[in-house]
């Protein structure tokens, strides 16, 4: 009888799932374990992938987001089917509204009795769900497809402008077998995932032009900018020309913001003012006014440098569209400023100096006042001094009034460590985000929260204790949603739609979990707790309680609020 051979050695689809993300540099994994992925998870972590558990996929999606934004790589989200999709869709459709690498990976139903709605387990059409929310959306349904599909999420996520890309993994793709030789080569290593986009000579000496006949420049740096990592070029292309510039909330820090040609200061004044304005990572959405006016001069020329050139003329007509990558167009311009130079006119750059000093002056008297209770610019006043001593740390911001304020009163000396809500301005980003910072810098990271964005994702305190993470929590406590003070119109028992409980003991949750928490009142209590806190390097939260009447309704986006009359008569 001749002989058997010998039986061909297999894997399955977790096992290439998890080597697929290794062979592309994926190290780490944001995500909230149940069925059909356990498995994954625990083999992803058996072989060296870090797996951060969380409580809710919409946090685990915005750690994966923002990771992804450090990082210039995917961040990766791991959920389960149909309900924990949907929760991590939201922090995907963030991702790419903001533009951050990420891919959400979910595990899903049996195609066969979802196509025919028959009811299976959280049945779901997940794939074609995601599609509207991401920047691109894919289906594994074959173990030999794995590689493609995990090489062609990565690709996507990053090329041009980045964005959340979702994968979907049925639980018959996972469990199938292959081959062990074939399937090893059907893995790719992506190459060269995000091509370098170079701008056209005519796109450059066009701008050029604008900027060396203008009288009034402005540079308005957004977080594309911050996300380039250009930091280098961008800084000399400012000081060598001279150019005022305003940096968006996350952008801050590209130059340290008390450099002398922020403009931070007078934004109001500059953006009406402006005869030439450079959008340099920036869009034309509503954090701009779309560039229109009243906050915008009519007669404004503008250039804007954006990876996608559909981006131009959303809101009014660019002059001077740079299509390219913005450290291709930062090294261009630099290269063509001997042959067309810019020289910021000194009456300009002495009017934004007045005017910044006015402002400041104004802002630095309010900041010195030490009312009883608490507002919100003497708590965050604390907070700005204590973390002037430590550029180093990441700032995560979250709220309205607080993100508001903090924006305007914590300064920032270096790229990338101030995080907040975005392009979307949606709340629940906080404890995400502070976790996805601080597992990848390995930096400690304070999240600065108003008491209605913490409770959108407080419930983290316990992931980040678990993790023993070095994240300082200050809730700003005003007992409400915008302030504590609203009324019950009916005069029933029932609190007013924004009230929440003002004697909430935030600070009591995390010693829940085994961290110090803190109840201040005062500033200089804020200013010794957030120290030790921060001398500590361990999680922490401070109830930082603050005058219930502080706030404004819908912090700085009150005109985005109609008004009733019953509201108008309050």
């Amino acid at each position: 009888m001749a002989d058997t051979p010998a039986q061909a050695e297999l894997t399955d689809g977790f096992h290439l799932v998890v080597q697929a993300l290794k062979l592309n540099g994926i190290d780490t994994i944001y995500g909230v374990a149940g069925i059909p992925i356990t498995d994954l998870a625990r083999l992803a972590q058996a072989e060296g992938i870090r797996y951060l558990g969380f409580r809710h996929e919409q946090s685990a999606g915005n750690a994966a987001a923002i990771s992804g934004y450090l990082k210039q790589w995917p961040g990766v989200c791991l959920t389960v089917s149909a309900p924990g999709f949907l929760n991590g869709l939201v922090a995907l459709a963030n991702a790419t509204t903001n533009g951050f690498p990420m891919i959400q990976i979910s595990g899903s139903s049996d195609r066969a009795i979802i196509d025919l709605q028959q009811g299976d387990y959280e049945e779901l059409d997940q794939m074609n769900a995601a599609k509207p929310f991401a920047k691109a959306a894919f289906r594994i349904n074959r173990p030999e497809d794995i590689g493609i599909g995990v090489a062609r999420a990565i690709r996507a996520a990053v090329s041009g402008r980045p964005g959340g890309v979702y994968l979907d993994l049925t639980a018959a793709s996972l469990a199938a077998t292959i081959d062990a030789t074939a399937a090893q080569a059907s893995l790719i290593k992506v190459v060269d995932a995000a091509p370098v986009r170079v701008p056209s000579h005519e796109s450059v000496g066009r701008a050029l032009g604008l900027l060396a006949n203008a009288q009034r420049p402005l540079v308005i740096l957004g977080k594309g900018a911050a996300y380039a990592q250009a930091d280098d070029a961008i800084r000399a292309f400012l000081e060598e020309t001279g150019i005022p510039y305003l940096p968006m909330s996350m952008a801050k820090g590209l130059l340290p913001d008390d450099h002398a040609q922020s403009a931070a200061a007078a934004r109001s004044f500059v953006l009406g003012q402006a005869d030439v304005v450079m959008l340099v990572g920036a869009r034309l959405n509503w954090l701009l006014g779309h560039g229109k006016a009243p906050q915008w001069s009519a007669d404004a020329k503008l250039i804007q440098i954006d990876i996608e050139p559909t981006e131009f003329d959303s809101n009014r007509a660019i002059a001077a569209p740079v299509a390219g990558d913005i450290a291709s167009a930062m090294a261009a311009f630099r290269a063509a400023l001997p042959s067309t130079p810019v020289h910021t006119p000194k009456a300009w750059t002495e009017a934004i100096g007045e005017r910044r000093k006015h402002n400041e002056e104004k802002m630095a008297t309010n900041l010195l006042a030490s009312p009883d209770p608490m507002t919100f610019q003497s708590g965050l006043r604390a907070v700005r001094d204590v973390l002037a001593n430590h550029p180093d740390v990441y700032l995560v911001n979250e709220g309205a009034n607080t993100l508001d304020f903090a924006r305007n009163i914590i300064d920032m000396k270096l790229p990338r460590r101030r995080l907040d809500a975005g392009t979307w301005g949606v709340m629940g980003i906080g404890m995400g985000y502070a976790i996805g910072a601080a597992v990848t810098s390995g930096q400690p990271v304070v999240a600065v929260e108003g008491d209605s964005a913490f409770g959108f994702s407080g419930m983290e305190i316990e992931t980040i204790c678990r993790y023993r993470l070095p994240i300082i929590i200050v809730v700003f406590n005003n007992g409400g949603i915008y302030h504590g003070d609203d009324v019950n119109r009916s005069g029933g028992a029932d609190p007013g739609p924004t009230v929440l409980m003002g004697s909430a003991r935030y600070d009591r949750l995390i010693e829940a979990f085994g961290a110090r928490g803190y109840h201040v009142t005062r500033p200089e209590e804020l200013t010794a707790a957030l120290s030790s806190a921060m001398d500590a390097k361990a999680p922490a939260l401070i109830n930082c309680v603050i005058d219930p009447h502080a706030g404004t309704e819908s912090g700085h986006l009150k005109n985005l609020n109609p008004k009733s009359a019953l509201a108008a008569t309050k």
